[in-house]
């Protein structure tokens, strides 16, 4: 498929899927652009033509991660519903992208490449979707009227902390069986914890509009 695409002038994302393939296959420590040339079908020298080294392939590879990631919470956020189940379901969207990348996600979330500007625009976009959900459900009445900046954080802490948990092993058994299930208590937690309600911010709070999926 890789080799298909080059052909068709498409080099640089048929590099860039043959270096997801042997990322999730073998690790980080397996991307080179040898080895990734191999894997797409071309010769050692092409991938030069897109990518100085090792180091700006990985970043643009982290770029596209990103991109794909909020495109899919974009999606979710964007799909129908209640502004507050659009809200949440953008969190379950950065969980499932999470799963089912696990190489590509740990990869995208190290600290040093999160240094780069490119790096750090390309995660910018996941978080204004979050943000942006907040300020639709804040202007639907849906969720308090608090600051949407620290709601949007304070749930993207919530949700990757979630999602770490669960690809670092230390949740309980039940919820490593089901990570997916386990996000949807902790979305709907998180969501019933942000709707207005009677007796001001220190109230106690009752499970709002959302059920779990």
């Amino acid at each position: 498929m890789a080799t298909a695409a080059y052909h068709h002038g498409d080099l640089r994302n048929a590099l860039l899927d043959a270096a997801v393939d042997l990322l999730a296959a073998d690790g980080p420590d397996a991307l080179s652009l040898r080895a990734v040339a191999r894997a797409a079908g071309v010769s050692h020298a092409a991938p030069y033509h897109h990518f100085a080294d090792k180091a700006e392939m990985i970043e643009a590879l982290t770029i596209r991660g990103f991109e794909v990631l909020a495109a899919h919470m974009r999606e979710a956020a964007t799909s129908g519903g209640e502004p507050l189940d659009r809200f949440r379901a953008s969190g379950l969207a950065y969980a499932r992208f999470a799963f089912d990348h696990v190489a590509l996600f740990r990869l995208m979330n190290r600290s040093e490449l999160r240094r780069g500007a490119s790096v750090a625009a390309a995660a910018e976009a996941g978080y204004q979707v979050v943000e942006d959900a907040v300020r639709a459900s804040q202007a639907a009445g849906q969720m308090g009227s608090g600051d949407p900046g620290a709601y949007a954080r304070a749930s993207w802490a919530m949700v990757h902390g979630a999602v770490m948990l669960c690809l670092d092993g230390l949740v309980e058994e039940s919820a490593a069986r089901a990570p997916q299930a386990f996000l949807d208590e902790v979305t709907l937690i998180l969501g019933s914890g942000l709707i207005p309600r009677d007796g001001g911010p220190d109230a106690p709070f009752t499970p709002g509009p959302c059920e779990p999926a």
